[in-house]
């Protein structure tokens, strides 16, 4: 089973394309969402035992994953791929004020943390990710190329001998 993760700061459009991806058929897990993730002193972390065992469960095709946390690394070698989207700040605190599917970002606080993860943390994810994307195109752009990658990795990883 192939597994790709998705990974940036808050405003690049992560959740977007993996709904996007979802209504493709794509097997996708939002880690944001259920119980991925626990607070460690305030820090939002993988339960990793559980990431790594949905990573384990066999499956036909691509599964993506959306998450950015601190130990995510800890995971990296379990993905054919990390994807790192990336957007220009002006796209990014635009599409803060304006999306309705997430609070996150709409408060001075939270924008001001959002602008020092992409000075800080965004180096950071680049520095582990196999590919970047500039997710300011159009969504469609975005899934062409994430299905690409998937197709690309697909490949990469099936024996020499079943390759036609």
């Amino acid at each position: 089973m192939t597994a790709i993760l998705l990974t940036g700061v808050s405003g690049t459009g992560k959740s977007t394309a993996l709904a996007a991806l979802a209504d493709r058929g794509h097997d996708c897990v939002d880690t944001d969402e259920g119980d991925w993730i626990e607070q460690v002193d305030g820090e939002p972390l993988w339960r990793i035992e559980a990431v790594d065992a949905l990573l384990g469960h066999p499956r036909i095709g691509t599964l993506f994953v959306q998450g950015t946390v601190a130990n995510q690394g800890e995971l990296y070698d379990r993905f054919a791929a990390v994807v790192l989207f990336t957007a220009p700040t002006s796209v990014v605190l635009q599409r803060l004020a304006t999306r309705t599917t997430n609070d996150f970002g709409k408060t001075l606080h939270e924008r001001e943390r959002i602008l020092d993860d992409l000075e800080h943390v965004e180096p950071l994810l680049r520095r582990g990710a196999t590919h970047v994307i500039d997710t300011d195109r159009s969504l469609a752009d975005v899934v062409a190329e994430l299905e690409r990658i998937a197709h690309e990795t697909v490949f990469r990883t099936w024996p020499r001998s079943t390759r036609l």
